[in-house]
């Protein structure tokens, strides 16, 4: 039998849907060994099926005689928009499928049979990334040309023998790979349940352990001379690295702006709606009010804007604005109605301001043709195929059509801000700039 058409895979997928617990633990057993297989068994179809769109993409902009670095462009994020994930997943999808299919195949294949899954294969991928095709191919035929070699291997065995083959067969590629990862440190947040925060930190591993040491120390230390303040010993050394990191206590004493949209009802008049966080999300509405009163109660200056929302939609369209420039004004504005790229399944932060239609083909500068997008969706959406409109009505919330070279289309719609009292046609919303002085 050859491979299914488009059809019959969708008649399985519906198929499978239908899926539903049994009463025989030894049969459910055999039905999660199955799916597992069939798992991937689809991931190595993607890769393929992914290597071949790559392929067929840059060889139609080669023939049409388009210049070389237009050849990928937008290509990752045709992937990403197929796959409903964001553009830079998309990226690392490509990037993995075109190893596996060119570099690994012996990979590919215990992918294909089922013995290897998504996760363990991009592992393998990730440890020989530093080493040329030629040594690439070595490691993927010592660890996988036999299926025997990695059952029953964990996840971190895997890596250790990825890791000792790749410094057996080229030690200066994982030293060169060690100091650019040096150089990419960085630090990141997150949101957590309950209105909490991860932030992570990328440093070499020896930093890692001396600062998780020495905040363990100082805290044991407090505890043992009876200054913890009741605190556990992992609440303190939190503490300890925010006194430490910014020299203040509070967070509302930290001179940095930080921006909540929140309704009018939520601050004055007890409402319960959720406020808006930027560079965060949702935030209940009890601790929206205790960050402007905390903000009030220290020396900290905290400035109203209203901005005007549709009561029916949520739809933002309008703000009060102080600045002595209409871009400047009509870029928070856009800020505060998209709060993060645009593009489908993409969370990344706001980086550019973008015409909607090209500034080129007569697109107007207004809040109507403006999005906000990440620096990589912007130019990708550049690349030839790629069409993009605004289709709001008015009263309604913000709408972006977003069309792909293949002919696929995709929706954006902007969130609902908060939902204001009800007293006016225009109702107002408030954002919260709280500073330092």
């Amino acid at each position: 039998m050859g491979a299914p058409d488009l059809e019959e895979l969708r008649e399985f997928t519906a198929r499978l849907r239908c899926v539903e617990a049994g009463g025989d633990a030894g049969l459910g057993i055999e039905w999660l060994d199955a799916i597992e297989t069939l798992k991937s068994v689809g991931c190595a179809a993607q890769a393929v099926i992914t290597d071949g769109v790559a392929t067929s993409i840059r060889a139609d902009r080669r023939a049409r005689g388009l210049s070389r670095v237009e050849w990928d462009c937008g290509i990752a994020s045709q992937i990403a928009l197929a796959r409903r994930e964001s553009p830079n997943r998309g990226g690392r999808h490509l990037g993995f499928a075109q190893v596996l299919v060119h570099e690994m195949p012996h990979t590919l294949d215990l992918l294909r049979s089922g013995r290897l899954n998504e996760w363990r294969a991009t592992l393998l991928v990730r440890e020989t990334a530093c080493l040329s095709a030629e040594d690439r191919g070595i490691v993927d035929r010592r660890l996988c040309a036999d299926p025997g070699i990695l059952d029953g291997v964990g996840d971190q065995g895997l890596v250790a023998r990825a890791k000792a083959l790749a410094a057996e067969l080229d030690a200066a590629s994982v030293v060169r790979r060690h100091r650019k990862a040096v150089s990419e440190r960085r630090v990141t947040t997150r949101p957590a349940p309950d209105s909490m925060a991860y932030l992570s930190v990328l440093m070499p591993v020896e930093q890692a352990v001396c600062l998780q040491a020495t905040l363990g120390r100082d805290a044991d230390s407090l505890i043992a001379t009876g200054s913890s303040g009741d605190r556990t010993r992992n609440q303190l050394m939190v503490d300890l690295l925010f006194a430490r990191g910014t020299g203040q206590a509070v967070a509302s004493g930290v001179p940095v702006a930080v921006n909540l949209v929140l309704s009018d009802e939520t601050l004055l008049a007890g409402g319960n709606e959720a406020a808006q966080l930027q560079g965060y999300g949702p935030v209940p509405a009890g601790i929206a009010r205790q960050l402007v009163a905390d903000a009030v109660g220290a020396d900290t200056e905290v400035s109203l804007q209203r901005v005007y929302s549709c009561p029916q939609s949520g739809a933002l369209t309008a703000m009060e604005s102080q600045s002595r420039t209409f871009p400047k004004g009509l870029a928070k504005l856009i800020d505060l109605r998209d709060r993060t790229c645009r593009t489908p399944w993409c969370d990344a932060p706001i980086r550019h301001h973008d015409h909607i239609r090209s500034h080129g083909k007569f697109g107007r500068t207004s809040v109507r043709n403006g999005s906000g997008l990440c620096e990589a969706c912007n130019y990708a959406k550049e690349a030839p195929g790629w069409v993009a409109r605004p289709v709001t009505r008015p009263g309604r919330r913000h709408v972006i059509d977003l069309g792909t070279p293949t002919g696929h289309h995709y929706r954006s719609t902007a969130p609902p801000l908060p939902t204001p009292a009800r007293h006016s046609a225009a109702e107002a919303v408030l954002i919260a700039f709280l500073r330092a002085s």
